[in-house]
């Protein structure tokens, strides 16, 4: 698809932004509608990982790579997205966690990767803030970091510094119709191309079109995360624990299942550790995982101390003080599909759904609706 017409995007997240910057770069002119004054959903809850590390063989690895080369050269033109290749290791303490380490470093896409085994004294010449207890730790090369408060509206104040472009925020999207959208004060927004990215959100217009699936072809997750005061020292890498490997297919592997049992906290709440230093300093620290609706409205404090305790154990330091903490919501395919991808009317597509991955293969996802 490509054209000098009008594309609508419905949704300020980074999947909706990245749609943005993919249609404006097709010579589309293109219009952006929020509900919000600005993304309040997953997009701003998150880490800001662009993950290739943990993603499954063959179409998940191939889009998330393609997805990280992307973010590299959207972002060349926007240092406020605080894109920055600074990879990731992922830290184990115990020979269980260790022998499953090895086993990935083996796999035959460990390359593409960008894996390298690590002794716990090359971890420390990598990682110099890393002076706590492991046994060791996978490097990848290919994960990056943008920060996940700025990025979406950061491209998108690149977008606007040029004819093409218009950004419309608190204008909620209520009716479709062929090609085009209705928003709350009955402005109709016409287009070649409508892209619906409704995150989490299953009613409005995208409700009526999901409900008539024969089986939900969503589901939403909730998150617990937190952000600290700024660190003294300074990560180089971003990091994560070997409770990770329990969450990402890529250890889906036979020393998987010798992994020992969490303990009780972490496994109640789903909880992995990813700990990453923002510019400011702080430190983002998470995060647990809830399948299961209604959610609540409070969030759970043993998780946060197991959390705060598990990275302090890997830092060898005492952490700073918690600054803020904050639940999220994503929203995750439940089938086979990497994510939801459905016609609502002609000319008006429906594109959520990639969970955890979002953030990462956002610019990717955007290409291919514009394939």
């Amino acid at each position: 698809m490509n054209g000098a017409g009008r594309v609508v995007i419905v949704g300020g997240g980074i999947l909706g932004t990245m749609h943005a910057v993919s249609a404006r770069q097709r010579g589309y002119e293109v219009i952006q509608l929020e509900r919000e004054a600005d993304a309040r959903g997953a997009s701003v809850r998150n880490f800001g990982l662009v993950w290739v590390s943990g993603r499954a063989p063959g179409p998940e690895l191939d889009l998330a790579v393609r997805a990280r080369q992307r973010w590299e050269q959207i972002t060349a033109d926007v240092p406020a997205a605080g894109f920055r290749p600074a990879g990731s290791l992922t830290l184990v303490t115990g020979e269980a966690e260790l022998a499953l380490l090895k086993e990935a470093s083996a796999r035959p896409d460990a390359a593409q990767r960008g894996f390298q085994l690590l002794d716990p004294a090359t971890v420390r010449q990598v990682n110099p803030a890393l002076q706590g207890d492991f046994t060791g730790a996978l490097w990848c090369h290919r994960d990056a970091i943008v920060e996940p408060r700025r990025a979406a509206a950061a491209l998108r104040a690149h977008l606007d510094r040029s004819a093409g472009y218009t950004w419309r925020p608190g204008r909620e999207a209520i009716a479709v119709a062929p090609n085009a959208v209705r928003d709350h004060t009955g402005q109709w927004h016409r287009g070649d191309l409508v892209v619906v990215c409704s995150g989490a959100a299953y009613t409005g217009l995208a409700g009526p079109h999901l409900a008539a699936y024969p089986a939900p072809p969503l589901r939403r997750v909730r998150l617990q995360m937190m952000q600290t005061q700024p660190f003294a020292g300074r990560l180089t890498t971003a990091v994560a624990d070997g409770d990770s490997m329990r969450y990402y297919p890529a250890f889906d592997l036979p020393g998987r299942a010798d992994l020992p049992p969490q303990p009780p906290v972490a496994a109640r709440t789903r909880a992995q550790l990813l700990l990453v230093q923002r510019l400011d300093g702080t430190l983002t620290i998470g995060d647990t995982h809830e399948y299961d609706e209604p959610f609540g409205f409070d969030v759970d404090e043993d998780a946060y101390d197991h959390l705060r305790a598990r990275a302090s154990q890997l830092l060898g330091a005492p952490l700073p003080p918690t600054q803020r903490r904050w639940a999220g919501v994503y929203s995750q395919v439940t089938t086979d599909e990497l994510y939801h991808r459905s016609t609502i009317e002609p000319g008006v597509v429906l594109v959520t759904g990639p969970g955890g991955r979002g953030m990462t293969c956002s610019p990717a996802i955007a290409e291919e609706t514009f394939a």
